[in-house]
């Protein structure tokens, strides 16, 4: 049967369903048109957020670094020594009930000083990559939109930069300026600007050649406001990575620097690094704890910062 041939009440049922689905394609088609473009956005970053905080990833890193955040901020919940209080175990002794993680060749509690030892590290590895963020966004930025004459000279001098071993440039700083906090602040900073600048130069330059930054010009704005109001909300993600995955390396090279002894303060001060340098030697004589528990802390941590990164890498590209 042709369809000229069908019923009359089929005909008719049938033209009326497919205006009911011409029409729904026609609401949502309409719903789309009418949706701003700051909807829109504010829908892509609701549906980052819950990618994010439903991945496994991000809860356990947020779980390991919380647990350390703690650590620093409140030690005293976790433990009743001081670092370098005498307990009564005495010293090198084992993993135990009298002391979980045994005790150094002070007597001197580990777990005490892994758990005071996270302070320090979680002061200065923060603001340290904060710094190198701020540095390395602002030159990607004008470098990314200028290009040009600003583009090369700033280009020639981070290929520089980077052409140096980050060790060897780390102490050359530090033997230069000192041993202080804020030399080793500034010294970690100074190793991470050249990559985060490069990485956000990058993405610097794929923005400023879209259509919104070409609107933004032929209104007339400055360069400043377009840089800062326009490209920069639109890279705010890749910030975010390049902030915590410079955070695992912030933490790597500030304990780094401690074991080599190129940081200042009291060597006998709870401090992961030092904790490990002064006692690794020990491990020959199957005096393991003082040194591997220390060691443990810091693997855990950069694994924990490591997760977070991943899980907003995937977040932001989904």
């Amino acid at each position: 049967m042709t369809d000229n041939q069908m019923p009359p009440e089929v005909l008719s049922s049938f033209d009326v369903e497919v205006n009911d689905e011409l029409a729904h394609e026609a609401g949502k088609a309409a719903s789309a048109k009418s949706a701003s473009p700051a909807e829109g956005k504010k829908q892509i970053r609701k549906e980052q957020l819950r990618v994010l905080y439903t991945s496994p990833g991000f809860i356990i890193g947020v779980l390991i670094v919380g647990f350390w955040i703690i650590a620093s901020v409140f030690p005293g919940l976790l433990t009743t020594y001081d670092p370098k209080e005498f307990v009564e175990a005495g010293p090198r002794v084992k993993p135990s009930s009298e002391a979980w993680l045994g005790t150094d060749k002070n007597g001197w509690d580990v777990y005490t000083r892994v758990i005071y030892g996270a302070r320090k590290i979680l002061l200065i590895a923060p603001i340290a990559t904060a710094v190198a963020i701020a540095v390395g966004t602002f030159l990607g930025l004008i470098m990314g939109y200028y290009k040009g004459w600003v583009d090369e000279i700033l280009s020639r001098i981070i290929e520089a930069i980077l052409s140096i071993p980050i060790i060897l440039m780390a102490i050359v700083i530090i033997f230069t300026f000192g041993r202080s906090t804020t030399v080793i602040i500034g010294t970690i900073a100074i190793l991470f600007v050249p990559a985060i600048t490069r990485t956000i130069r990058s993405a610097a330059i794929a923005e400023s050649d879209l259509d919104y930054v070409m609107s933004a010009k032929m209104r007339g704005e400055s360069g400043l406001f377009i840089v800062s109001r326009e490209i920069l909300p639109n890279v705010v993600g890749l910030v975010v990575v390049e902030g915590t995955v410079r955070l695992g390396y912030a933490i790597f090279t500030y304990t780094t620097l401690a074991f080599l002894g190129f940081v200042g303060g009291n060597i006998t001060d709870a401090d992961w690094g030092i904790d490990v340098s002064q006692n690794y030697e020990q491990i020959a004589r199957d005096v393991w704890w003082p040194s591997i528990f220390p060691a443990v802390a810091i693997a855990s941590l950069v694994i924990g910062v490591n997760l977070i990164a991943d899980s907003i890498d995937k977040a932001v590209k989904s």
